[in-house]
């Protein structure tokens, strides 16, 4: 992992509901990579954990919570008492993370959009600001693009050649590659043919991705369509464990520091030149 993030970068993590790529958050931890931006439209359980451990001194994001559950509680101790140490937050909504991955992979320096009218987020982030129409004179919203050095998701499958397939509820998977300087897939299985026939499924070809890992299961707590389903009782757990401390720390040396079989050592299965 460290090949392709380094210490200070600004690291995307997408997946939305499901494929969230756990396993490669969980490398990042083991490998003590610090002082990174994170982003992540909908941070959840794996930037609490990121965030808990020290990974991160910023985050970009336009929602975070445990799904269903409550608070992030590594998140919160990091905005209000600064622990592990303080973290820096740039809060949009959702449609201007969006709008801002797709200016990115479109290369444009800004995104701009319909939105933020009668937001509260104008006042207390000074990266929204407006621009008027040359052709309307309307008055539209823009922020900056949004180009991680690093974007890393997870997927069902990649091919030998390293395409990439996505399917089921898709996110902003392909944008956040797209507009990434370097972008590393954790999928479920190589294959020899993606079988794109169904719904939904959108693939990546190989020319936007710098690496493959096999990473099976690599999307646990949460789900990947069509091979396991979502650990529900977790994400109920996570609110305990994250609440203290120590518990916290316990639970990280036990189940990431310190987990036998690790899916992630650092050496790629699948390396795209």
């Amino acid at each position: 992992m460290s090949r392709f993030v380094k210490p200070g970068n600004a690291v995307a993590l997408e997946g939305f509901t499901h494929l969230i790529p756990f396993a490669a958050g969980h490398e990042i931890i083991r490998q003590q990579l610090t002082g990174l931006t994170l982003i992540r439209m909908t941070p959840d359980l794996i930037y609490d954990q990121m965030i808990g451990c020290g990974c991160a001194t910023r985050l970009v994001f336009s929602w975070g919570g445990n799904p269903g559950v409550g608070s992030l509680h590594r998140l919160r101790d990091a905005v209000e008492h600064g622990w592990p140490h303080p973290l820096e937050i740039e809060e949009h909504s959702h449609s201007a993370m969006a709008h801002a991955y797709a200016a990115g992979a479109s290369g444009m320096p800004c995104a701009i959009f319909r939105g933020y009218l009668g937001s509260d987020l104008v006042r207390v982030n000074e990266r929204i600001r407006s621009v008027t129409c040359p052709f309307t004179g309307e008055t539209l919203a823009a922020v900056p693009a949004l180009r991680p050095d690093v974007s890393i998701i997870h997927a069902q499958k990649a091919d030998r050649r390293g395409n990439v397939l996505i399917a089921g509820i898709v996110g902003v998977q392909k944008e956040a590659v797209l507009a990434a300087a370097r972008a590393v897939v954790t999928v479920e299985e190589i294959v020899d043919d993606l079988g794109t026939a169904g719904t939904n499924a959108v693939v990546l070809p190989s020319w936007t991705v710098d690496a493959v890992v096999v990473a099976p299961g690599g999307a646990r707590p949460s789900y990947a369509h069509g091979y396991y389903h979502r650990d529900n009782a977790f994400y109920t757990a996570w609110d305990e464990i994250a609440r203290d401390r120590d518990r916290f720390r316990a639970w990280v040396d036990d189940n990431i520091m310190r987990a036998t079989g690790a899916v992630l050592t650092g050496t790629d299965d699948l390396h795209v030149d």
